[in-house]
């Protein structure tokens, strides 16, 4: 397989968020800690590898933000129980 030819070198993606999600991403650039620290010192085809990780991540994120949830609430209302109106004896 030929490489590609690199014309411009990859810039940095951070976007200045730096948060992290529950998984360890950042929120902004959705690269891992590691990632992060190691920008600088990767090579060309790594830097590629990382950003095609991070449109992944950011594809899974934004469709788990736009699929309604599969798991119950954590708290159901307990008929009755959570209006004083309701007549229940106590």
């Amino acid at each position: 397989m030929a490489s590609q030819l690199e014309l411009f070198e990859l810039g940095n993606p951070c976007i200045g968020v730096c948060q992290m999600d529950e998984r360890g991403y950042c929120l902004g650039c959705f690269r891992s800690r590691q990632e992060r620290f190691n920008w600088q010192k990767m090579t060309s085809t790594e830097q590629q590898e990382v950003m095609r990780l991070c449109r992944d991540r950011s594809r899974r994120k934004r469709r788990q933000a736009t699929e309604p949830s599969s798991l119950p609430p954590t708290q159901l209302p307990l008929a009755g129980l959570d209006d004083p109106g309701s007549g229940a004896a106590g």
